[in-house]
């Protein structure tokens, strides 16, 4: 058969007929074969493998092999014995050089076919010591990674015990010892996976066996730090660091610094050939142990190194930025050495001449990680300008460069240079990389940034702020078929904020489930639009529960929204539901959901005909009121909105004339403090409620007249909400340059205000109104951002639908309908999304909240919500200019209700937390113009008298006067977590407690990624925080 086979491979018959007859020698393994046709067989199929003229009759020499070995597995081991596998390691095979990868895949592949055979023990053994020779012969990374994948596959032939940690040892240098020569993109690849093969062996290696991998690293920072001239170690033990765990650092580091036997010359080179690493593409970590180990010199002022090492490879890391695949690592080492180098302009001046041309190409460059990265980069040039000013000719170019991008503060560009100075680091080593980070000093839970998810956490915690809609979230009692609700994600994510030790939670599984599907993940999105999709998720949610429900006993179907007109919202209902609230049972039976409830107002839109005087009305649900700016126009002809400014969302139009000037019961002014205050909401809240005439092109028809006719539109609010959230429209459409742009007037913000809210009218008026529209419709036409569509002049609009009559006004009323006085509903500030940087499409979302302890500051009484500011018992109250309704409020009740005490305000910026004052979130555009106020949300205050609730409900059915209990579902997951989180402090402390004993250390895995939490998304602008530049994590997109 051997004859037959030889013959065969060597005739010039063609290949199809080859592959037959070799089929047919392959089905004949089956049959009786004697031992001298098998070991024939096996020899020239051995030689066929290893010297086949072409991949032809290697292939054919596995084919038939494999089959002869599995048929005849004794004659196979016979053939196969560790005399044979010896010469292999140590002779090759006739011509076939023993280094020759060749040599190593036969014996894996054989090794495969004798797995069940006792004597491939025999052959472990022989290989255990034969690998380790080979390794310190250091092979080639072709070699190797072969040896690597045999070992991967094998993990008997690794040596054990001792030898181990030599086979360890040797195996690193042998790293060390890799160059790639090869300039093509193929080669490069495979040069890195091949490097990739062998470090994976190791990390399983190590993980195995924790005793191999101190003298492991001990050999790693030996080759580094080696300065012998002839040896130039590779940049591939880069694809070491990411095997090693986080805990080590402090340990490593540490004992490196602080060890007297180490030379400044060896630590030179360590660091030097540590910042090369930021080349290798698929290294990760390697900036947390370069900026490790610049922490660690600096807290044992070493300094002469480190002005030595940045001088050095300052330009280096900098050309690193041009690379996107290793970009942000070197970002966060660039951003360190520059900040911490502030005795000297000379390290910045290196890399000045190259700053304009990075910037130019990361503008143009159209990779979607860019223009984050960008603003990163340009807020480390504005400190280093800052820094060491006095230089116009070398900085005329860059200010030039990045004159269209935001800008850091002065004071947070003075707080990132404290922190980031040499010295400041003496007695925190290491700070800020290896320790879970506990919480700040709020006490409260920041949101880790899941990549551009700014715009989704500065909502949840604004929810959050929202205390009673917090607390009937917290004590919904979910039942299993609202298992997978996004109501019951809310549930459990709030339950984290409440509960978990962690500084940061990272909701990644409520981001997967509330993003609307529009949303492409990874980048960044309008925070109101995704408001509004999860409010109405919500709300369709609860509204789907409540049908399925009406099936069963004792339970009446939804019949839309209360009429209750006076804006108050009824009491919890009894009804069976898996979304009832704990406290169970209460009176009346409110079937609105609980967006509704909390968030849901309504408000009536009449179109009276100015030649009949009959009127259309329309009354409709929403949860936001979208308010646009005032067009200049109306500024200086109207008198609704005080002071100059610098854009509109709408052009004003020439033609019809414009609203007239009314001084309505229903207007919401804004009482100055001197001559040109700025715009504040109460005048944009007056803009939109304020009645305009429907002229010429934009005429109404009239159906009672039967033809076009000058009408007036008005607009009240007929049920006040809960919760207010009033969106600023700051972004226009620029129909010259066809972009959105970002309108950056200053909008004061009163932390109180009153919202007129009308009575619908009288019975026997002939007014009418069409039914109310069921279920909450956020995204339709006539609501949400639309409405303020139909409040700008001249605006044309489709015809309404409606009842119409006659109401008896008298003509030339500028009132729409006859409506009762209007009742001043009082609102408190309660939370505030800014928005930091130019479109909605860039930039950074954070948010300021109320830091409300116990009791809602809701919950506060006004004695008198219509005469704020009389005189009190005392004497005459001084007015202050945040007024509304021509009403005033006094200065201690502006600081009792609206929060003006230090720490009554809590800034989030992703995941930090810091105190803050209502002052900071007033005058925060003033600062940092690019900062502007963008969702705001007041709280309805109880109009009743007397003192503060403090049971637990108050009349109106909404408040809960404490936190609830947590469930026990929700109390399980929060115990679990928070015992995760101590195991990891655990782990650290006992890292720690080893740095005097280094040399017996030992490890376990890594605990869960919410360790470290990312930087925010893009620039905090000042006054967002955000922290520094010295930490890590700030700089890392």
């Amino acid at each position: 058969m051997d004859k037959i086979l030889e013959a065969l491979v060597s005739s010039s018959h063609s290949v199809p007929v080859k592959k037959a007859i070799v089929k047919k020698v392959v089905e004949a393994a089956e049959k009786e074969v004697t031992a001298e046709q098998c070991q024939a067989l096996y020899t020239l199929t051995t030689r066929l493998i290893f010297l086949g003229e072409d991949a032809f009759q290697k292939q054919v020499g596995f084919q038939v092999l494999e089959a002869y070995a599995r048929c005849h597995r004794s004659d196979f081991e016979l053939f196969f014995s560790k005399d044979f596998v010896l010469g292999l390691l140590q002779q090759g095979y006739g011509p076939l050089d023993r280094k020759d990868p060749a040599v190593v895949d036969y014996i894996h592949g054989c090794l495969r076919l004798l797995i069940s055979c006792p004597s491939v023990l025999d052959i472990f053994s022989i290989i255990q010591t034969e690998i380790l020779r080979m390794v310190c012969e250091r092979p080639e990374p072709a070699l190797c990674a072969r040896l690597a994948t045999m070992l991967s596959d094998f993990t008997q032939c690794i040596p054990r015990e001792k030898t181990a940690i030599l086979f360890c040892q040797q195996l690193v240098r042998t790293i060390g010892y890799f160059h790639c020569p090869a300039s093509q993109e193929r080669e490069l690849r495979e040069y890195v996976d091949q490097v990739t093969k062998v470090s994976t062996l190791l990390q399983n290696i190590w993980k195995a066996e924790p005793v191999t991998l101190l003298p492991s690293l001990q050999e790693v920072f030996a080759i580094i730090s080696s300065t012998d001239p002839s040896f130039d170690p590779s940049i591939a033990l880069a694809s070491l660091v990411q095997h090693i765990p986080l805990q080590m650092i402090t340990v490593l580091i540490k004992s490196l610094t602080t060890d007297q036997n180490v030379k400044d010359t060896s630590m030179t080179q360590a660091l030097c050939r540590m910042i090369d690493w930021l080349s290798w593409p698929l290294a990760h970590h390697v900036e947390m142990w370069v900026i490790a180990l610049l922490k660690g010199l600096a807290a044992v002022q070493k300094f002469t190194i480190l002005i030595d090492v940045t001088l050095l490879k300052i330009e280096l890391v900098f050309n690193r930025l041009w690379y996107p695949i290793v970009r942000q690592g070197a970002l966060v080492v660039l951003s360190h050495m520059l900040l911490s180098f502030q005795h000297s302009p000379e390290a910045f001046h290196l890399v000045v001449p190259h700053i304009v041309d990075l910037v130019q190409s990361l503008k143009h460059d159209g990779l979607p990680t860019s223009k984050a990265f960008l603003l990163h980069f340009t807020e480390l040039v504005h400190c280093m300008m800052y820094q060491y000013s006095g230089f116009p000719d070398l900085y005329d170019d860059i200010l030039e460069a990045i004159k269209e991008l935001p800008g850091p503060g002065e004071e947070k560009i003075k707080l990132v240079l404290n922190q980031s100075a040499w010295t400041s680091q003496s007695n925190s080593f290491a700070s800020g990389l290896l320790r879970l980070p506990g919480k700040s000093e709020t006490g409260k839970t920041g949101l880790i940034n899941l990549g551009n998810t700014c715009y989704m956490n500065s909502i949840i915690q604004t929810l959050f702020s929202a205390t009673d809609f917090r607390r009937h979230v917290l004590s919904l009692c979910l039942n299993d078929a609202t298992a997978n609700t996004l109501m019951k994600k809310l549930q459990l994510l709030f339950t984290f904020l409440s509960h978990t030790q962690r500084a940061a939670y990272a909701p990644r599984v409520f981001f997967e489930a509330s993003r609307p599907p529009w949303f492409n993940a990874g980048s960044q999105q309008d925070c109101s639009e995704y408001l509004r999709f999860l409010l109405d998720r919500l709300h369709e949610e609860e509204k789907t529960i409540q049908v399925l429900m009406t099936a069963k006993p004792n339970v009446s179907p939804g019949n839309g929204p209360s009429d209750n007109t006076g804006g108050e919202t009824s009491a919890e209902d009894a009804r069976v539901s898996p979304v009832a609230p704990v406290e169970g049972k209460s009176e009346g039976n409110d079937e609105r959901t609980l967006i509704e409830r909390m968030f849901g107002g309504r408000l009536s839109t009449g179109i009276r005909c100015m030649t009949c005087n009959s009127v259309s009305e329309k009354e409709e649900p929403f949860t936001d009121l979208s308010l646009a700016f005032c067009p200049s126009s109306l500024l200086q002809n109207e008198g609704l909105c005080q002071g100059a400014v610098n854009g509109g969302s709408e052009a004003p139009e020439i033609g019809p004339s414009p609203k007239p000037v009314t001084t309505s019961t229903t207007s919401v002014h804004f009482v100055p403090g001197s001559s040109e205050p700025p715009l504040s909401v109460p005048d944009l809240v007056d803009y939109f409620l304020a009645p305009e005439i429907l002229d010429k092109e934009n005429a109404y028809f009239c159906q009672k007249c039967g033809s076009l006719q000058r009408a007036e539109r008005g607009m009240r609010v007929v049920a006040a909400p809960e919760y207010l959230i009033l969106t600023l429209l700051r972004f226009s459409y620029d129909a010259k340059c066809h972009v959105r742009r970002k309108i950056l007037d200053n909008v004061t913000i009163p932390p109180l205000m009153r919202l007129p809210v009308h009575a619908p009218p009288p019975k026997h008026s002939s007014s009418s109104s069409s039914p109310p529209s069921s279920p909450l419709q956020v995204d339709s036409p006539e609501s949400s951002e639309n409405l303020a569509k139909k409040l700008k002049p001249s605006q044309r609009e489709e015809e309404e639908t409606g009842l119409e009559g006659d109401n008896g006004m008298a003509g030339g009323e500028s009132e729409v309908g006859v409506w009762p006085a209007a009742q001043f509903v009082p609102y408190v500030l309660s939370s505030v999304v800014m928005h930091s940087g130019m479109s909605s499409e860039s930039g950074h979302y954070y948010s300021y909240g109320r830091n409300l302890n116990g009791a809602d500051g809701a919950q506060h009484h006004l004695a008198n919500p219509l005469a704020l500011g009389e005189e009190s018992g005392n004497g005459q109250t001084e007015p202050i200019a945040l007024t509304c309704s021509g009403a005033t409020h006094s200065k201690q009740e502006v600081e009792v209700y609206g929060g003006q005490a230090a720490g009554d305000w809590l800034l989030f910026n992703d995941s930090r937390v810091t105190f803050t004052s209502l002052g900071s979130v007033q005058n925060v555009t003033n600062r940092f113009p690019k900062d502007t106020a963008y969702v705001l949300i007041y709280r309805k205050q109880d109009v009743t008298r007397g003192q503060n609730s403090t049971g637990g409900v108050t009349a109106n059915g909404m408040r809960l006067g404490s936190e609830p209990p947590l469930q026990k579902e929700l109390m399980d997951a929060v115990t679990k977590d928070n015992k995760l989180f101590l195991q990891e402090q655990e782990l650290n402390a006992r890292t720690r407690a080893l740095q005097a004993a280094s040399a017996s250390c030992s490890f376990r895995p890594n605990g869960p990624d919410d360790n470290e939490p990312p930087g925010s998304c893009g620039p905090s602008g000042g006054g967002g925080g955000g922290g520094g530049f010295n930490t890590v994590n700030r700089l890392v997109f």
